[in-house]
């Protein structure tokens, strides 16, 4: 009878533990492949798509300084041109995140050539508890980041592999 009672009670608090947990943030998908990201920054879009074909469109956020290719480290600005998803933080500040390969060589080059660090960090991310405050007041609020919801960087998070390339356009 004792056993009995002890596994009720370990049973009643798994369930309150795992109720209280919420829903996950890491979701599947068993869509089309995406196989390359395009960023518009001017339009502030975001396109994951599959060949030739969107699959998916999202609003973005940019650096606070949303006009021209990241030069250096703290400028603000959100690197234009060819990279790739090399890395994800399924820890982030900014709920989850995508690594974006910023600087390339020609990045780290032309920083150099100017006294600066090209600087690194730049990632696909969401806006966490920080960024809901920060997008309320101003579209463009990351040091060069491309920001999405919360909910929507879970499904890009599912969606897309590392290794797919971005391409960053003004």
């Amino acid at each position: 009878m004792a056993l009995t009672r002890r596994t009720l009670l370990a049973g009643a608090a798994l369930a309150a533990l795992s109720a209280c947990t919420g829903p996950s943030k890491f979701k599947s998908y068993d869509g089309p492949p995406v196989t390359q990201i395009v960023v518009r920054k001017g339009e502030r879009k975001m396109y994951l798509l599959s060949g030739n074909r969107a699959i998916k469109v999202y609003d973005i956020g940019l650096g606070t300084v949303p006009i021209g290719h990241k030069q250096f480290e703290g400028d603000g600005k959100t690197p234009e041109g060819l990279y790739y998803i090399d890395r994800r933080n399924p820890n982030s500040r900014y709920h989850l995140s995508l690594g974006v390969s910023y600087p390339n060589a020609a990045d780290a080059a032309a920083a150099a050539a100017i006294g600066q660090t090209a600087g690194s960090d730049i990632f696909i991310h969401g806006q966490g508890p920080e960024g809901q405050v920060l997008s309320k007041q101003r579209r463009d609020w990351t040091v060069g980041c491309i920001a999405v919801t919360d909910k929507e960087v879970e499904d890009i998070y599912s969606m897309v592999p590392d290794g797919v390339p971005i391409m960053i356009t003004p």
